[in-house]
């Protein structure tokens, strides 16, 4: 393909300009005005499709027909010739090369690979059966109908030509309808294979016209062969290298711009300079690159601009072939031309009709949802465009037979353009709307009512807020309040989308509960891609791992009824089975020098002499290097002419290397006696020098009786058995596989954490919005309990990967918890300079400074060794890291072990202390979470309702129960070996009286801001709520109420009040609250109804550093723990602020 590639790039060898249309310049040509042409047109463009609401077909028809007008104006007078004569003198390859790739780029970027992927035979048979169709119907009915002369040639690649569907207007119309973009995916998959196709077939035919002694079928397979499998995997690395240029955290917004723009241009010279197909290559980088392949925030801007650049380029390409066309001669347009026009374009319709038919099994497999509907509305989805345009003069450049008339062939294909474009969306849009097909589905309307009245909510309040304002108190706030006043039947009018269903009429037919859960489940596997692309965007999550869970959400959508789970996505986990049978069975075969247990021999000097040499490296060395040296003769043995021609070389090398065997056998079994044979490599190295000994005696009995055919063959075959002579080279690289699967495994585990904890997040995230999503109680019901199944499992997978890697985790989590570190000072540092606070050149400095940090993350170490038991201590919160509190209790802990299966604690039980979990995983087992709560006030389905969550290194059991001395609440079992610090029951009411009061408060305090994280983490996520912050500055304290007992609250200084453990009721209206709760402002005095309540109190500003229990209001029989709540689940009930846990 090369050969056939250069004469598009050299120049022609005659001066004589090849113009496709109008007349040659007899004048001195200036090509200074060619500049305000394209401005001109750019302007015109934009003026369009300001005026026409951005109406698409209108706007190309103005600009083809000024073109076709400038045309006609330069065929007559020559000032208007001069400035069109440059284009008209551009050969039509170089528009292709400066249009196409660019805009098959952005219709690859827009394709979703997951999709493609999933569904690629199915994109790849419809291309298929599209290609054929089309290009079989048409052709028959160019030569039928053609009244102009065409050969067959000519009729045949202009129906080639007609195959390409515009993969950017086919599918615009049905984003606006609410189609399922797999529909469109496969469209445009479809769209982007046929023009690859068609441009490799091109490609093909101007090699041709240029070399027509390299067509030949062998040359035709090679340059096929090369444009296919060739151009993808150049396309595939450029993709990469793409990836690492825009990922770059040291690039700006505008290096970022102008580096994709160029490397799409880049990537398509290159890929045709070397002979392959530019356009299939720029398909791979586009299916490739996703939302994550950019920086945050920077995927809008690039595409953005790549899509006006190719609205810009598509605004030229009808210009400029309007000009061509308007250039040719005028007395080839007949009426024939226009009733050949609208005969193409009913015939491409029909054959689109026809081609949906025919894949409508493929479409009905990749989905549930198709039906004759939707078939029947992307039966309109055959517009061309650009693309046919753009290959329309290489008709008449390939063909043989040279026609009198070649614009023509793009006034037909130009006119058939702008028809589907026009007509073909307007019949999409109709046709959907007309079938019921743009409708608004129940949990969808829910979703868009719940956040209208959320926006509505929003601009009340901040109305209210402004009236308190004094230069706004004559405001007319009746017309701000209407006038701001959003209504949900207002912005559906806006849009093309129906209302399938009102929810509030009840005449209306309601839909069952398999249809509003299979609609949640789709905005479910919505919300959980979003929270996957937010945590990759933070930094939480890894690319790759981002990748993978998008990837695995997007396959399973399609599968009717499905929600994913974490064991859908492991699907790395056989890798990984893989990987760990295969280290275990190199560290089996790794020679093991210290499993022999060497002794001094006495004092016999000879054997301490040998007994120091074979425990030296040099001569562990020695004897791989003799190995290695028998590499070279063993190859002359094996090749029969060498060896005939040194046999007695070869003989007496084979002794000296048996002397060398024998001699380290020898030295080994003088000093190890028996023990020599308890090493497999001792046993092998033995084995061959009784096989070398054979063959050395096998030889010498060929000498005496040469005429033995069997000793011959015996001898032959003793000889190729010394292959196994370089076995024991394998002593050196073994260890070097287990290091490299040692990698492979950290990198897999460190991966499947990150994909995990990535799933959890997202289980988190679909829980808070999955109540926006349900039209009903029991679907919310439903789609609850999947979701909290899902995330236990998850959780569970968690322990289970910790413990089995708790380097490779610990080195995780060391490198998240700095990045976000540094992500938080980079938000810090943007805030300070947004306010001036720092110099803008400072504020650069330091943002260099930070994000090399992050950038330095990439070498951080791949596993970190876990710490000491004894260093387990500090991790209890409450010690603080004091070496007083450390030093108390460590001399008090004892080390305990459980096994698999063994139950740390029962439901029910008295405490016997507090676990601090050093190594394994445990399950908690219990019923609902009292918090202090007496049964009565508690729900029935609440108190049947069972929790389960996992417990792993450094968390802590029992607390709660010690310090209450009440029975524990839940029941840990051992999913693994586990290793846990014991602390008495005893020991620790010793430090709570040692360290009184402040010990009990800090385990207090400790446990409120752990309940009001798990609970109302949206309402206080901007307090900063750190316990070291908390216990040094008053950030939040923690207030006691016994029975009976009555508190004044404060609202002046208290911010916010958390009812944490306990309940109680307003004084004066008598209302109930219980915990876990937020207490309304409009109560101002409570009163206790539990033995103890609990109350975290966040103050309004922050306080001065004062001492940590200034605020302590310390009772000898309240005490917590940190797990008690770290594995409830929450769920808010109809009433206000208060969040219960019922079902």
């Amino acid at each position: 393909m090369s050969n056939n590639n250069l004469s598009f790039w050299a120049p022609k060898n005659d001066s004589k300009p090849d113009l496709l249309c109008g007349r040659p310049a007899d004048y001195f040509v200036v090509q200074k005005h060619f500049t305000i042409l394209i401005c001109a047109t750019i302007v015109l463009g934009g003026f369009s499709r300001m005026v026409l609401k951005n109406s698409e077909v209108f706007v190309l028809m103005i600009l083809s027909l000024s073109g076709f007008v400038t045309g006609r104006l330069a065929y007559h007078f020559v000032e208007v010739h001069q400035i069109v004569y440059p284009l008209l003198k551009t050969p039509s390859f170089s528009l292709y090369c400066y249009f196409l790739p660019l805009i098959v780029f952005v219709a690859a970027l827009d394709v979703d690979f997951y999709i493609v992927k999933n569904v690629f035979w199915q994109v790849l048979l419809t291309g298929l059966i599209s290609f054929g169709t089309t290009f079989t119907i048409i052709s028959y009915v160019v030569l039928k109908l053609n009244v102009d002369a065409w050969d067959l040639q000519c009729c045949l690649l202009f129906s080639i030509t007609l195959c390409i569907i515009d993969p950017l207007h086919s599918v615009n119309t049905l984003k606006t309808i609410g189609i399922s973009k797999m529909y469109t995916d496969i469209i445009r998959g479809e769209s982007l294979i046929i023009c690859s196709f068609t441009c490799i077939f091109f490609g093909i035919f101007r090699g041709h016209t240029t070399s027509p002694s390299m067509f030949k079928e062998l040359h035709i397979i090679i340059g096929l062969s090369f444009d296919i499998f060739g151009s993808t995997v150049c396309g595939y690395w450029c993709m990469r290298v793409i990836q690492i240029i825009l990922t770059d955290l040291f690039s700006n917004t505008l290096t970022n711009v102008i580096l994709c723009f160029s490397l799409v241009y880049m990537t398509f010279y290159l890929v045709e300079y070397f002979g392959m197909s530019g356009i299939v290559a720029l398909v791979t980088v586009g299916l490739n690159l996703d939302s994550l392949s950019f920086k945050p925030r920077m995927e809008f801007i690039i595409t953005k601009f790549l899509i006006m650049c190719s609205s810009v380029y598509e605004h030229l390409i009808y210009a400029f072939f309007g000009i061509v066309i308007g250039c040719g001669e005028i007395q080839y347009f007949k009426f024939h031309s226009l009733v050949f026009s609208v005969t193409l374009f009913v015939t491409v319709n029909f054959v689109r009709l026809l081609t949906i038919i025919l894949v409508s099994p493929i479409l009905m497999h990749s989905s549930y949802e198709y039906d004759w509907r939707w078939g029947f509305v992307i039966a309109w989805s055959g517009i061309r465009g650009v693309f046919s345009l753009l290959l329309a003069p290489d008709i008449y450049n390939v063909s043989r037979f040279k026609l009198v008339a070649p614009h023509m062939f793009i006034f037909y294909i130009q006119v058939l353009s702008l028809l589907t474009t026009g007509i073909n969306s307007y019949m999409m849009l109709r046709s959907a709307n007309t079938l019921g097909l743009c409708t608004l589905s129940l949990p969808r309307q829910m979703a868009v009512r719940n956040a209208i009245e959320h926006i509505q909510e929003i601009i009340k309040n901040t109305i209210t807020l402004f009236k308190t304002e004094k230069i706004l108190t004559n405001v007319n706030w009746n017309v701000v309040e209407e006038k701001a006043k959003i209504e949900y039947n207002s912005i559906l009018k806006q849009t093309h989308i129906q209302v399938a269903h009102n929810p509030l009429d009840p005449k209306e037919e309601s839909p069952t509960d398999e249809v509003l859960i299979e609609e949640a489940r789709l905005h479910v596997a919505i919300i959980q891609m979003s929270s996957f692309e937010k945590q990759c965007n933070d930094g939480v999550l890894g690319v790759e791992a981002a990748r993978i869970l998008i990837g695995a959400t997007k396959s399973y959508c399609p599968i009717h009824g499905k929600f994913m789970s974490i064991s859908d996505v492991s699907t790395y986990v056989r890798a990984r089975s893989w990987l760990i049978k295969f280290k275990n069975m190199l560290t089996y075969l790794e020679y093991h020098k210290e499993r022999i247990l060497f002794t001094v021999p006495g004092n016999n000097k000879f054997l301490i002499f040998v007994y120091r040499i074979i425990i030296s490296e040099e001569f562990e060395y020695a004897t791989h290097v003799v190995t290695v040296m028998y590499i070279f003769p063993m190859i002359i043995h094996l090749w029969p002419i060498a060896r005939e021609l040194n046999v007695s070389a070869l003989i007496s090398i084979n002794y000296y290397f048996m002397f060398l065997y024998t001699l380290e056998s020898a030295l080994k079994i003088l000093i190890l006696k028996r023990k020599y044979f308890l090493q497999n490599w001792n046993t092998l190295e033995f084995f061959i020098i009784v096989i070398g000994i054979i063959d050395i005696l096998c030889m010498y009995f060929v000498k005496l009786r040469p005429d033995s055919l069997i000793l011959i063959q015996f001898t032959v075959v003793i000889g190729y058995l010394r292959v196994i002579r370089f076995l024991p080279i394998f002593k050196i690289i073994i260890p070097i596989l287990i290091n490299m699967a040692d990698v492979q495994i950290k990198k897999s585990l460190s991966l499947m954490y990150s994909i995990t904890k990535g799933y959890v997040k997202s289980q988190e995230d679909a829980k808070l919005l999955v109540r926006q999503i349900s039209g009903r109680e029991s679907i919310y019901r439903k789609l609850y309990d999947i979701l909290e199944r899902n995330k236990r499992e998850a959780v569970r997978e968690l322990g289970l990967i910790e413990h089995e890697g708790r380097d490779v985790v610990i080195a995780l989590k060391t490198k998240q918890t700095i990045r976000n570190v540094i992500a938080k000072a980079l938000k810090n540092l943007t805030f300070l300079w947004s306010r001036g606070i720092i110099d803008k050149h400072e504020g650069i400095e330091m943002n260099k400074v930070l994000l090399t940090k992050i950038k330095a993350l990439n070498n951080f170490p791949m596993a970190i060794p876990p710490p000491t038991p004894d260093k387990y201590l500090p991790n209890i919160i409450w010690m603080e890291n004091k070496d007083v509190l450390i030093e108390f209790f460590k001399e008090r802990t004892k080390l305990t072990y459980f096994d698999y299966g063994d139950i740390i604690c029962r439901e029910g039980e008295m405490p016997q202390g507090i676990f601090l979990i050093i190594s394994g995983m445990a399950s908690l087992h219990s019923s609902s979470p009292t918090f202090g709560i007496d049964s009565s006030q508690k729900n029935d389905k609440q108190c049947k309702t069972m929790y389960t969550e996992y417990c792993t290194s450094g968390d802590v059991l029992g607390e709660l129960s010690c310090l209450l001395k009440r029975e524990i609440e839940y029941t840990a079992i051992c999913e693994t070996t586990l290793q846990a610090f014991f602390i008495s029951l005893e020991d620790l009411y010793e430090g709570f009286d040692v360290f009184w009061p402040s010990l009990e408060y800090k385990i207090w305090l400790k446990i409120a801001l752990g309940i009001a994280n798990q609970y109302f983490e949206p309402i206080i996520a901007g307090e900063d709520l750190k316990f070291q912050k908390c216990v040094m500055y008053n950030r939040a304290y923690v207030e006691t109420l016994s029975s009976y007992n009555e508190m004044t609250l404060d609202r002046v200084t208290m911010k916010l009040i958390i009812l944490v453990f306990g309940s109680v009721i307003n004084s004066k209206t008598e209302e109930t609250f219980v915990a876990p709760s937020i207490l309304p402002k409009s109560c101002e005095q409570i009163q206790g109804t539990a033995d103890v309540s609990k109350l975290l109190i966040i103050p309004t500003s922050e306080p001065s550093k004062t001492d940590a229990t200034s605020h302590a209001m310390v009772s000898s029989g309240l005490r917590t723990t940190k797990k008690d709540y770290n594995w409830k689940r929450k769920d808010e009930s109809e009433g206000g602020h208060l969040f219960s846990k019922t079902y």
